[in-house]
């Protein structure tokens, strides 16, 4: 079963199920929308036209968002004046999820459920952006179990420690004579300046 119903100035042919998007509309995501203005309806029984309006008929939709549109840009110029103008608009939108439509003596639901995701989100999905909820969900869960494994690694780091110091202690023994080895070459070096002096005179 499908529908044409008028909203802003415009006319949309409908079937429950389809998203469509038409001018600005009042009400916040997930309201609940009905359309009067239907001018045909078309099922199993025919197709019924209005004269302008079918009398009884209503379209039921879901608000999923409402959203600025493409952006236009608008650009004036005049030749040998130095005149140039750009600018750009962009028109408010609203995106609607059709549930159901009656009259006629017919009526037609959608069986789905109205996802309230916007386009922005749609294309960081799509992009590999934006996280899934299934992740989200997961990562708590995975931070819990490495936090256990945790306390038996502190406990058997503390026996460590003490051997640790023990071999801190020779460590510093073994630095003392690479100190001294470092000095003795500096005392070589002034000498051989001497030597050189001397071949020179």
């Amino acid at each position: 079963m499908y529908a044409v119903i008028k909203t802003g100035g415009k006319q949309y042919r409908v079937q429950p199920g389809d998203v469509i998007v038409v001018e600005k509309l009042d009400g916040d995501a997930g309201a609940e929308m009905s359309f009067g203005d239907v001018l045909m309806l078309g099922g199993d029984k025919g197709v019924t036209l209005g004269a302008p309006l079918i009398s009884g008929a209503s379209v039921a939709a879901t608000l999923v968002e409402t959203r600025k549109g493409e952006k236009i840009k608008i650009f004036k110029k005049t030749r040998r004046q130095g005149y140039r103008r750009t600018n750009g608009h962009r028109q408010m939108e609203s995106v609607l999820r059709i549930t159901g439509i009656a009259g006629a003596g017919e009526t037609a639901k959608w069986d789905g459920t109205v996802d309230l995701m916007t386009k922005a989100e749609m294309n960081l999905r799509a992009r590999g952006l934006a996280p899934r909820v299934d992740e989200t969900e997961a990562k708590p869960a995975k931070k819990a179990a490495p936090a256990k494994a945790a306390a038996p690694a502190k406990k058997a780091a503390a026996p460590k420690t003490e051997t640790t110091e023990a071999k801190a202690a020779p460590a510093k023994k073994a630095d003392a004579p690479k100190t001294e080895a470092k000095k003795a070459p500096a005392k070589k070096a002034p000498a051989k300046k001497a030597d050189k002096a001397g071949d020179d005179a």
